[in-house]
């Protein structure tokens, strides 16, 4: 019986697979039973906030966007923008803690008869949204910072003229998180420098012209618009119907020669 058996496995021809199409065995072990090599991104319902937030990417780049939130898109770059907050650094207002450390560490000296100091406190970072326009309506900032990511953009979007009209050196950064981080807070919409150190002034000096040279003197920013770009289907249609159109010019051109 065995060898009766072997004889017709045997004499049953194998089958031919087509190099076309191979043939993939699936196993239905736990986990192995999808096929996870191909993208499941688009079978996932992300949350609500994602999906208003690419659809107000996706809405920026087809609408065509005005000058005035377009010029928030023109920021420093990533060296400029190193030395800015390296310099920011240097002048970070005091914790909570500090303060009330150094006011313990001051009432426990006048407790014990000695003198103290009254020296007014150094030069920080200026930060809040109605203080850093005051400070530029009255000409004190010296440079002033804005975030790009400002959520809504109306909060910001005057300040950049308010600047211009002072003569006020400002720049715009990228990120408001890093802002906030500077001042002890989870974010800012700006911040703005009223003075510095005798050791800081050339480096400040240097900063501004760069900040007036991108900013308050680039009148070509001031009237670039923004967005306009259509999805990839329809550029492919686009580009299409242009070599139609060459094509059809080019006859033409040929039969008047």
């Amino acid at each position: 019986m065995g060898k009766k058996a072997a004889t017709t496995k045997s004499s049953v021809p194998a089958q031919k697979t087509d190099p076309l199409y191979p043939v993939k065995i699936r196993s239905k072990t736990i986990g192995t039973d999808l096929r996870t090599k191909t993208d499941l991104g688009r079978y996932v319902k992300w949350p609500k906030y994602i999906r208003i937030q690419r659809q107000r990417k996706i809405l920026t780049q087809r609408l065509k966007v005005p000058p005035s939130i377009e010029q928030f898109n023109n920021k420093l770059d990533k060296s400029q923008a190193t030395e800015l907050f390296k310099l920011l650094a240097a002048y970070q207002p005091e914790t909570k803690a500090d303060k009330q450390s150094r006011l313990k560490a001051l009432a426990e000296k006048k407790a014990a008869g000695g003198k103290t100091e009254t020296s007014k406190p150094g030069p920080v970072v200026k930060f809040g949204l109605h203080h850093v326009t005051t400070l530029i309506e009255e000409k004190k900032a010296k440079l002033v910072i804005i975030a790009c990511d400002v959520n809504p953009l109306e909060l910001v979007l005057w300040m950049p003229a308010l600047c211009r009209k002072m003569d006020v050196p400002y720049c715009i950064v990228n990120n408001k998180g890093r802002l906030g981080s500077l001042v002890h807070q989870k974010s800012a919409s700006c911040v703005a420098l009223t003075a510095v150190g005798k050791e800081h002034e050339a480096k400040l000096a240097q900063l501004t012209e760069v900040c007036r040279a991108q900013f308050n003197d680039n009148k070509s920013a001031l009237k670039k618009w923004g967005g306009g770009i259509m999805g990839p289907r329809t550029q492919d249609k686009l580009a299409k119907r242009a070599a139609v159109i060459a094509a059809e010019q080019a006859k033409k051109a040929k039969v008047l020669v």
